[in-house]
């Protein structure tokens, strides 16, 4: 997370997870960016953290246990590389 965020005047001393491993919240490989989202899921300024991050439009990162993509939910991070021409598909 972000030293100004952590530091807002709402978050007094309450100890949220994100201070722990803060690089955790902005990894690249999808399981790390699940399991920041994990983590969140405990943390007692959850909703307010997701909040301000969708005010503040964040580019990017785990805020409030939700993926932001171009200050957007996204449900998933999308695997680096081009998507495949044509989708498998799935067994029925």
């Amino acid at each position: 997370m972000l030293a100004s965020v952590l530091e807002a005047p709402w978050l007094g001393e309450v100890e949220v997870p994100c201070r722990w491993d803060p690089d955790l919240f902005f990894a690249e490989a999808p399981a790390d960016v699940e399991a920041a989202k994990a983590v969140c899921q405990t943390c007692p300024v959850r909703e307010q953290c997701l909040a301000d991050a969708l005010e503040r439009r964040e580019p990017w990162g785990v805020w409030g246990g939700e993926l932001l993509v171009s200050g957007k939910i996204v449900p998933r991070k999308r695997p680096r590389g081009r998507p495949r021409k044509n989708p498998e598909v799935a067994a029925a």
